[in-house]
């Protein structure tokens, strides 16, 4: 099994990069020397695409177009249900977008300005801001974003982080997050709460709040790193609370499986660790599949208007 693999790797300090769907069905996992050659990655620079000089494409053609708000809200309304049930608190709603564009999903990897890029040739490509955990040792740390809005609007950042839904959105994720990071580590503790960043997309940008949470690890930890990733998936940020009934309510509501789409991809140099959340994403089919969190305080036209504001590609 993969995981046991990570956990040799982990405890021979051998530098990897390790793939996992939303599903846990579709592991991949190798060395950074025999990383195939239709997989490029870039985790903050480093790379195994020298070539990766993101800059302005002068000409992109790409055109969204989203499912429409009655379809949308039968998914929202299933959500809602369930919501106002009990069985969930928060659940990470999401719909693909079929888009048009000129450019291939490795061009789309090349140009794309974003702390993650991540391409299977052929597959899909992802263009990810999220980071889900980092080791250094001896620290982890979490990283959940949730919370979007129109960067332009006046007044965005203050906007945003007055919002009650939002702010009760962003909570649950960090409480879920931080019961996830003391499963593997102790003197767990929130050292940065809501802070704001901006994202910048072709003809606007995206504001995006998130917070910091930081555990220490305990000796030997390399020795059972499989183990410990493992325990961590799916990301709770992607999924909601609590996690494992939400996941089974997702699979019900979606009823197509997210496959790659909202899964994590890792980066293991030997001592340190970063790992990001498959999300801007793009599949073979040309469907950009995005969405958002949906809480009892959530307003259907807010919901669909992020989730077709999320649907973007990191050019400018």
């Amino acid at each position: 099994m993969i995981r046991e693999k990570l956990n040799k790797w982990g405890k021979e300090k051998t530098p990897f990069l390790f793939l996992i769907d939303f599903e846990m069905q579709k592991p991949l996992a190798w060395p950074l020397d025999a990383v195939p050659e239709n997989v490029f990655y870039n985790f903050n620079g480093a790379t195994n695409t020298p070539t990766h000089k993101p800059g302005r494409i002068e000409r992109l053609v790409f055109n969204k177009n989203p499912v429409s708000l009655n379809d949308y809200s039968l998914k929202f309304n299933a959500v809602q249900k369930q919501l106002n049930l009990g069985n969930s608190f928060l659940l990470n709603l999401t719909v693909p977008t079929p888009v048009t564009t000129n450019l291939d999903l490795h061009a789309i990897y090349l140009n794309a300005q974003s702390k993650y890029a991540i391409c299977l040739k052929d597959q899909f490509v992802s263009f990810s801001p999220e980071t889900f955990v980092k080791i250094k040792p001896p620290f982890i740390y979490t990283y959940p974003m949730k919370g979007t809005i129109d960067a332009n609007l006046p007044q965005a950042e203050q906007t945003i982080l007055n919002d009650s839904k939002e702010a009760a959105e962003h909570a649950t994720i960090v409480d879920l997050m931080r019961n996830d990071l003391s499963k593997v580590a102790r003197e767990v503790t929130v050292t940065r709460y809501r802070y704001y960043e901006e994202i910048q997309a072709r003809g606007k940008k995206i504001g995006q709040i998130s917070s910091e949470i930081r555990g220490k690890l305990p000796e030997g930890f390399y020795d059972s790193l499989g183990d410990l990733l493992y325990s961590m998936l799916p990301a709770g940020s992607i999924s909601g609370a609590p996690k494992q009934k939400t996941v089974e309510l997702i699979s019900a509501i979606e009823a197509q499986p997210r496959g790659y789409y909202t899964g994590v991809a890792f980066y293991f140099d030997g001592h340190s660790l970063d790992s990001c959340v498959l999300i801007r994403y793009i599949d073979d089919k040309g469907c950009f599949r995005s969405g958002g969190g949906i809480t009892a305080q959530s307003e259907l036209n807010s919901e669909y208007q992020e989730m077709i504001d999320k649907v973007y590609v990191p050019f400018y």
